[in-house]
């Protein structure tokens, strides 16, 4: 049975919604259903080709996976937005695999690879959501791996710790040092290393899981 609520979320999600035929509606509508995940759940674990996921509420988190196991996080997905990269067998170029977990308990509307293709097949303006979804997503993947290749990690950390507060709008960072480290693609003994020393500086406090960012402008002086 298909989702009734991802009308709602398509309608929201694809422009051209009012412009596709019934039929194509209720082919979008037939291959899709509703999920929910609660925090910490694996979403998209890189062996299936998932489809595409639309997030209602919550918050998803993208992220490669090494060999050794290190984690690097790619970017997050929150409501409104879509991950396409859960849905490698429609994007037949993506040659890596990429793992989705929730971050916060999330809702989520997956739409199946199938559905997608069939409609896709004779509306293009799926092609180029999917398009424009995709290449929006590899300028996040770069700005990543930039920072991570060129950049000093003082620096870095003080971008992801001024991100957070940006994001949260509070200046709590309520994730553990191992979090950090999973998130930034580093070991744990140098995140807290570097927030020792910012705190030395006086950056930022420590606490038990979590930081607080007490100096912004200096943070923020870092990032430059």
């Amino acid at each position: 049975m298909p989702c009734e609520k991802c009308e709602n979320v398509f309608r929201e999600s694809f422009p051209f919604w009012e412009g596709l035929s019934e039929k194509d509606k209720i082919d979008l509508m037939n291959g899709a259903g509703c999920a929910e995940f609660k925090k910490g759940q694996t979403v998209h674990d890189g062996t299936v080709c998932t489809g595409i996921i639309f997030v209602k509420t919550g918050c998803l988190r993208v992220y490669i996976l090494s060999e050794e196991g290190k984690e690097i996080t790619l970017y997050r997905i929150y409501a409104g937005d879509a991950c396409v990269l859960s849905a490698s067998c429609i994007l037949e170029t993506i040659n890596f695999d990429v793992y989705v977990d929730a971050e916060e308990d999330s809702r989520c509307c997956i739409l199946s690879p199938a559905s997608f293709r069939y409609v896709a097949e004779r509306r293009p303006e799926m092609k180029i959501f999917l398009l424009d979804k995709t290449v929006s997503r590899f300028s996040e993947v770069m700005w990543v791996m930039q920072q991570i290749l060129f950049m000093s990690f003082d620096k870095r950390l003080a971008l992801f710790l001024v991100s957070e507060t940006e994001k949260t709008g509070s200046r709590e960072i309520k994730l553990t040092h191992e979090q950090i480290a999973k998130y930034m693609g580093s070991a744990r003994e140098v995140v807290s290393r570097m927030l020792k020393y910012f705190a030395s500086e006086g950056y930022v406090e420590l606490s038990r899981g979590g930081v607080a960012v007490t100096d912004m402008e200096s943070l923020k002086r870092l990032t430059l």
